[in-house]
């Protein structure tokens, strides 16, 4: 079966999800997420890659991702791949594979979707019913996006920025949002775009961003 085209346009936002095996646990001890989000930034900073967002669940994880090249993506994703799986495979008595195939990549339309598909990840563990509050979650991004806690995973996006003139305005306003609910239409196009890797954005926005990709291809730029 052919692979899907992926739609990979440097500065453009993903939403990156990747699945354990079966929906089989991917992190069994705390250690497993300290070293994984170790690893994601070294491989971020490699290979110019940034992280918005991100929750780490037991047996998934969701990254909200800026490439600034072609292959931002792909390199990070491997590199940190190939790190954890052998490091889970040694010291957990394991072989075969850890993760369910290639990770998922979601083009986002950043003007409309990208401070919804940031709550969407940091609400995965409510949803889960795994704390009642995100900030209760140790492993992902929204202790740092509300202005508890450091987190050198994270590189704030300019629509973040926009959310105020000091980082503390920008935390109360992002905390804020969490006051309501992302709405079922919204909730369910992150859902399906994750799911089945497509661009979460409006008709304008697939059109503009297929044109962009004919371009590149015409260009020689091999399409991904």
């Amino acid at each position: 079966m052919a692979r899907k085209p992926r739609f990979v346009l440097p500065g453009h936002p993903q939403h990156v999800t990747q699945r354990g095996v079966d929906k089989r646990a991917t992190f069994f001890h705390e250690r497993d997420y300290r070293y994984y989000l170790e690893w994601l930034a070294k491989a971020c900073a490699e290979h110019d890659c940034d992280i918005h967002a991100y929750v780490l669940m037991t047996n998934h994880v969701h990254l909200l991702m800026t490439p600034h090249t072609q292959d931002s993506i792909s390199k990070v994703m491997q590199a940190v791949g190939r790190r954890y799986v052998r490091y889970v495979n040694d010291n957990y008595d394991r072989t075969g594979p850890l993760w369910d195939g290639r990770f998922k990549p979601s083009l986002i339309d950043s003007e409309k979707y990208l401070l919804t598909c940031m709550r969407y990840i940091e609400l995965n563990p409510v949803w889960a019913s795994m704390v009642d509050d995100p900030m209760d979650y140790s492993w992902s991004s929204h202790r740092h996006n509300c202005g508890g806690k450091q987190d050198d995973v994270v590189t704030h996006h300019a629509l973040y920025r926009a959310l105020g003139n000091t980082p503390v305005t920008r935390a109360r306003a992002y905390r804020y949002l969490f006051q309501f609910h992302i709405n079922d239409e919204d909730l369910t196009r992150v859902r399906k775009c994750a799911r089945q890797g497509n661009i979460l954005g409006g008709r304008r926005f697939k059109k503009e961003i297929q044109k962009m990709m004919v371009k590149r291809s015409n260009k020689g730029v091999r399409p991904r």
